[in-house]
């Protein structure tokens, strides 16, 4: 393939991306028979098909799959280059794509918002998902960095700790637990458990605490982001597992409570990752130097405007 053009692969990017010759078109500002004819091309010099038509759908094939993948592999180069030349030129500038767990949106965007204060020539691009799209975007070199819990071991990464991630049981504040003072975590059997879908690293950590505390889990049920399970608890359909982070306003105005469950809050750790072969841009390096000596400071802040007030002390005799 060695008469392919760098246009023709940025056409093809964008039909993979859209799954759709017209929306391509339409992002590339070209017109269908345009994008057509360079696929097309691309596919001459493969002998292979790229694409299959489904229906009114199109399908990328194997060979298309990897034909995309290295595609975004070059486009991120070409943007690597770009910047370490602007850096040369003493410019703080270049294109900064962040990846973050859903769990994290909670306090991401006030960390972005001082970043981007401090470094008004860098350009930001926010992904947040679940744990396991985050992985996969850091494996395909989508992202420079993300804000996670526990990092990937499918390879190898860097993985700085900079703030603490503690995660407890929440109730409605009219359930019969949300006044005990300690409850043996095997009582959370009796209780139906709201709980997120695989891959989720707020699952898995409540999955582990169920294990350390040989408790079986009784009736469970799946939701797929922090909101739904929030708007769940507050209805009354059961308890939850949640990072501290997420629920701070609604605890402040008395939609739900913590529990006092004996051996929570879990106390994790948000890191930032990136891959060990990655090689940082000055504007990935900048944001790398702010985590580490603002995150922690700016997280307290912001859960701090979200703190309620502290509750007074039980009555003696109350269990």
């Amino acid at each position: 393939m060695k008469n392919v053009t760098l246009r023709q692969l940025r056409i093809f990017e964008a039909v993979a991306r859209n799954l759709s010759f017209s929306r391509a078109a339409e992002e590339l500002h070209l017109t269908q028979p345009a994008v057509s004819m360079q696929v097309q091309a691309l596919e001459d010099q493969a002998g292979l098909p790229l694409t299959e038509q489904a229906g009114k759908k199109v399908r990328l094939t194997a060979a298309g799959e990897e034909l995309a993948r290295q595609a975004r592999r070059i486009a991120e180069q070409l943007r690597e280059a770009g910047e370490a030349l602007a850096a040369l030129k003493g410019v703080e500038a270049g294109r900064l794509k962040i990846g973050v767990v859903s769990t994290a949106k909670y306090f991401a965007p006030s960390l972005l918002a001082e970043f981007r204060r401090r470094h008004p020539g860098v350009e930001l691009n926010l992904t947040v998902n679940n744990r396991g799209s985050i992985v996969r975007h850091l494996a395909d070199n989508d992202i420079d960095l993300a804000i996670m819990g526990t990092p990937p071991n499918e390879f190898e990464t860097v993985a700085k700790i900079f703030a603490e991630h503690p995660l407890v049981f929440i109730a409605a504040p009219d359930h019969p637990l949300a006044d005990k003072r300690r409850i043996d975590p095997q009582r959370l059997m009796e209780e139906t458990l709201l709980i997120r879908e695989p891959g989720s690293g707020t699952r898995g950590a409540l999955e582990r605490f169920l294990e350390e505390h040989q408790v079986r889990a009784g009736a469970t049920m799946e939701l797929g982001s922090n909101e739904t399970i929030k708007q769940a608890v507050m209805a009354g359909l059961g308890l939850s597992f949640l990072s501290q982070h997420t629920i701070g306003l609604e605890c402040s105005v008395g939609r739900l409570v913590k529990l006092n469950v004996t051996g929570t809050p879990v106390k994790r750790q948000w890191r930032l990752v990136y891959r060990t072969d990655k090689r940082l841009m000055p504007a990935a390096m900048a944001f790398v130097r702010f985590m580490d000596s603002e995150g922690s400071r700016l997280i307290a802040a912001q859960i701090g405007r979200h703190t309620p007030p502290a509750a007074p002390n039980p009555k003696p005799g109350k269990p």
